[in-house]
């Protein structure tokens, strides 16, 4: 199959003017200019932008139809109460369905490969088929009373893992955040080499818990059952460092409240960070430290979170509107970087580079298009200000959102 567009976006190297990508199954085998493509069949996009297929790096899919439900909370700790409200409610067909609401969101607006958090495994087998993205489930451990076998916790999920894997994706652990674990589960995790997610630094209620050992999240969990004798001394990122759980194969999701010493600690552990603009916003953080993350070498990625932090009742799954909001928050930041954090950058902080973010060789033919007319300098400012759904994707070879002229044929 030979794809033909105004303008190829590889990422892995400079834009293509009037360019063609080459697809193989389900691989990319070549891109390069038009003068230089091979004699055979075409399918000429028009005028489009062709670029990888998105990566979001952090989704809660089964909150999707939390969408506007909860208020902006005076505190991340209400937030908590209000989420596990909501939850207790939701039956096992309306888990199922939010699900795929979300994943059908993602690929509508140009996501084909979702990091996700999972705290319902024994509906994946079916979830997974559901939907065509690559999807790296992360599989959500909270566990913090003193009583609790945390080992035999992880061991269960790794027995899991071992008769069911996504299709066409990969699966990891996520011990949930360093207030709904304890000791034992980060260090149970820290030991096996599957791909860890783990909430942290998300909030100021969090940095008062562990850094002065008091507040309100401090007093909730004590409550529910967690001995807070590990709390007063370090940070978050501290903490997790401690037990093993930072390291060049983890995702440190949100990381809004950080001291130089976390940014170093971060940037030495080989982390990835995964930044959720409209979830920032929603929570009202203070200023995402993006300058000294990234001045550190830390891996900045991009990530939707959950639709139960937005205040907007028709908002969507959309990368786009994380990366318009990341380049209104941050103005000096070039439209490259931006798309790069929801590309090369997030793909590798899921363990797919070279596979998934590029088009390159090798690489997956997971494909998207936008429509453009302009010049192939403005082609990436273009993307990171795109509105709405996109107009083609391709997922594996296949198209699941086919381009106009294909739709139309059929």
């Amino acid at each position: 199959m030979l794809l033909r567009a105004r303008v190829v976006l590889p990422l892995s190297q400079p834009p293509i003017e009037d360019g063609f990508v080459r697809v193989v199954k389900n691989r990319v085998t070549t891109v390069g200019g038009w003068a230089d493509a091979p004699d055979e069949p075409v399918i000429d996009l028009g005028e489009v932008i062709l670029l990888p297929g998105l990566v979001n790096a952090h989704c809660h899919l089964d909150y999707t139809d939390f969408v506007g439900a909860i208020p902006p909370p005076k505190s991340f700790t209400d937030w908590i109460d209000a989420i596990v409200d909501l939850k207790a409610e939701v039956d096992d067909a309306a888990h199922a369905d939010s699900w795929r609401h979300g994943a059908d969101q993602c690929l509508r607006y140009g996501t084909t490969t979702l990091g996700n958090i999972e705290s319902r495994p024994d509906q994946l087998p079916h979830l997974w088929l559901a939907t065509p993205l690559r999807v790296v489930s992360f599989f959500e451990l909270i566990l913090f009373k003193p009583e609790s076998n945390a080992a035999q916790a992880v061991e269960d999920v790794e027995s899991w893992l071992t008769a069911n894997l996504p299709p066409q994706g990969r699966a990891g652990l996520s011990p949930h955040a360093p207030y709904t674990t304890n000791a034992d589960l980060l260090e149970a995790c820290g030991r096996k080499t599957r791909p860890l997610a783990i909430h942290l630094a998300e909030s100021a209620d969090e940095h008062e818990m562990f850094c002065h050992g008091r507040g309100r999240m401090f007093e909730r969990v004590a409550s529910a059952g967690r001995v807070n004798s590990d709390c007063g001394f370090n940070s978050p990122i501290a903490h997790a460092a401690a037990h093993s759980v930072l390291r060049a194969s983890t995702l440190a999701i949100h990381a809004n409240y950080l001291s130089e010493t976390d940014v170093k600690q971060l940037a030495k552990s080989q982390a990835s960070v995964v930044h959720c603009p409209r979830s920032h916003e929603y929570f009202r953080h203070e200023p995402f430290n993006e300058a000294d993350l990234s001045k550190a070498g830390v891996n900045l990625c991009l990530g939707t979170d959950s639709l139960a932090t937005t205040c907007d009742k028709e908002a969507e799954l959309s990368l786009f509107d994380e990366m318009r909001l990341h380049a209104a928050s941050f103005p000096s930041l070039r439209a490259e970087t931006i798309l790069r954090r929801t590309t090369l950058n997030a793909a590798a902080a899921l363990g797919m580079g070279g596979e998934v973010g590029g088009i390159n060789e090798g690489a997956f033919a997971d494909l998207i298009t936008i429509p453009f007319g302009g010049n192939v300098a403005g082609a990436v400012e273009a993307v990171v200000r795109h509105e709405g759904p996109v107009q083609a994707v391709m997922v594996d070879g296949q198209w699941e959102v086919p381009p106009p002229s294909l739709a139309a044929r059929e």
